[in-house]
């Protein structure tokens, strides 16, 4: 006699008495399986109730992410069927192909008459299911085989490296059902990843799809049929971002919004030609956001050093360090916290990241003549308290904000070095005077983002080497930043084992990790002299300011990163 599941999962106290019967009047009145319930209102683990299915059913459970997977199985079963009944393929066993399934009494008894196969069932997880579907047969696999199933043979199907299409095919077949539905999986999956960037990049008879997630490129496995339809793929895009979709010789820059559940996202859509067709680079933007100085990683001391910089009444505030460092994000988070009815803060930026209201953002314009600089001399007639300048990229545009910070107005803005110290020689090389440079800068901040552990599968890291400690403890002890008590034989080192949480990476999430270096009357005199940026760090350091590297291994000593993403980010300085 079967024993029912309520009762065993009571039996386990995988579920209390009271839980049970919530779920059960609940099943009742909805029709949904029990087990789906409990899951729903999180009072039960799918692993732990896939475990007792599996003893009550007397089927094997499997964790599909630990075992392999026969690839010749994989291609009895098309990714439709696999998508649309869960169910993943296995081996084959004893003339028998083995399938996981979530429901293999109700999944399973229709696909054998359908393929022809006597299956033989295996329980795993729903989630583990998709997840080596997505893996295995690639995302959006069964819309590819919809498409080709449904596309007329030598109808639409182009061969990415063809530069002769025919437009009007390309533009109808993008704007079919199965496409539209294609590129939005590709979209959702990246969200669903917490990728920031989609790069889509066409070869010979080739298309390579990957997702940056925490700043690390990802491949992503797409069917390799995919390519036929590529162009098709861009002109959707291009008709998302209403760019011209004949244009194929020029690059274009587009946005486009899409709402994924209850959130929306705003797509900066990049496209340029290459060698085998157009490239392809989506930027995915939340269209709100958080943001607060708390959130941006600073460690207590660094956060009442900024406070107290943009509070300032006049100035620049530099922000430094290479593409991708979230230096616009703590400039955001800046304005954000000095922001009020009493003040005027306009900025020019390119391109606009986030809305952030009660401040007037300009988009620069550079094909109209619309740059850094002619917009930094026309909103200087605003009367404005606090100005945000994108980047500063030549003399004239440094020149104007240098000005402006001495006729009274607090300046924020990105300049692209590799440290702090490296701001100064960086205005000089460009043609700032000294005397201009040494009167008008507040501070250089320099920043760089690193991943952090995954709080679900964080553990002490045991196989670290002795020497690696000790050369953490070394570099700290011969800072000032108050840093110094740390010792060898207590400091702990973790990291991420890794699991589905985290996408198997061991890390989830950024933090910054800074320095700022504050322009106070010792490092004016530096500036002034034109002395060298090892002598700017030299003094930078003999105050006790921090280092982009023992910023770094803070954080490793707290516990949030690992040594190898401090190495990774940062240059050792000699």
């Amino acid at each position: 006699m079967v024993v029912m599941i309520g009762q065993l999962l009571l039996d386990k106290n995988l579920v209390t008495p009271e839980q049970l019967e919530i779920c059960i009047e609940e099943k009742n009145r909805t029709g949904e399986l029990l087990g789906k319930v409990l899951i729903r209102k999180g009072f039960l683990k799918e692993e732990d109730l896939m475990k007792v299915l599996s003893e009550q059913l007397k089927i094997p459970y499997v964790e599909l992410k630990n075992i392999s997977i026969d690839l010749s199985a994989v291609k009895k079963i098309p990714a439709k069927f696999a998508l649309h009944y869960k169910i993943m393929p296995i081996r084959f066993e004893d003339n028998k192909l083995v399938v996981a399934s979530s429901d293999p009494l109700n999944s399973l008894s229709d696909l054998r008459l359908f393929l022809g196969y006597d299956l033989s069932p295996v329980i795993s997880t729903e989630a583990g299911i998709i997840r080596a579907i997505k893996e295995y047969y690639g995302v959006g696999a069964e819309t590819v085989e919809g498409i080709i199933a449904n596309t007329p043979k030598d109808s639409g199907r182009i061969d990415i490296s063809q530069q002769s299409e025919d437009i009007e095919d390309i533009q109808k077949l993008a704007e079919d059902s199965s496409v539209i539905k294609l590129v939005n999986q590709i979209i959702l999956e990246a969200h669903q990843r917490r990728a920031t960037d989609i790069h889509m990049e066409p070869f010979h008879k080739k298309l390579d799809i990957r997702y940056r997630v925490d700043g690390i490129l990802y491949d992503v496995n797409v069917p390799s049929e995919i390519q036929q339809f590529f162009p098709a793929i861009v002109s959707r895009l291009k008709i998302m971002s209403q760019l011209n979709i004949v244009e194929r010789r020029l690059p274009q820059d587009g946005r486009a919004a899409v709402k994924v559940g209850n959130e929306s996202l705003d797509l900066r859509i990049s496209i340029i030609p290459t060698r085998h067709g157009e490239s392809i680079v989506i930027r995915i933007l939340p269209t709100s956001m958080l943001l607060s100085l708390e959130n941006l990683g600073l460690n207590p001391g660094e956060l009442s050093t900024l406070r107290a910089l943009i509070k300032k009444p006049h100035g620049i505030i530099l922000v430094t360090g290479p593409t991708g460092s979230g230096k616009t994000t703590t400039l955001y988070a800046s304005l954000t916290e000095i922001k009020s009815s009493e003040n005027k803060i306009i900025t020019i930026e390119d391109p606009i990241e986030y809305d952030i209201e009660g401040i007037s953002q300009i988009q620069v314009i550079p094909k109209i003549g619309f740059t850094f600089a002619q917009g930094l001399r026309s909103i200087l007639r605003h009367d404005p308290d606090v100005l945000m300048v994108g980047e500063i990229r030549d003399f004239e545009t440094a020149e104007l904000a240098i000005r402006s910070a001495l006729t009274g107005h607090l300046i924020f803005s990105t300049l692209h070095t590799n440290d702090a110290p490296g701001g100064v020689a960086r205005l000089l090389n460009i043609g700032i005077e000294p005397y201009l440079v040494a009167s008008s800068l507040a501070a250089f901040i320099s920043q760089r983002l690193v991943r952090l552990i995954c709080p679900d599968c964080k553990m002490l890291d045991q196989d670290i080497p002795k020497d690696v400690i000790s050369g953490i403890i070394k570099e700290i002890s011969k800072s000032k930043a108050g840093l110094n008590n740390i010792k060898a034989e207590t400091t702990k080192i973790y990291k991420g084992e890794g699991c589905k949480n985290c996408n198997f990476t061991g890390f989830k999430g950024r933090t910054a990790i800074y320095e700022i270096l504050v322009v106070d009357k010792a490092i004016r005199e530096l500036i002034l002299k034109k002395e060298s940026t090892e002598r700017v760090r030299e003094e930078m350091v003999s105050q006790g300011m921090n280092t982009l590297r023992l910023s770094g291994w803070q954080k490793v000593i707290e516990g949030v990163t690992t040594p190898e993403e401090i190495i990774r980010v940062t240059q050792v300085i000699e």
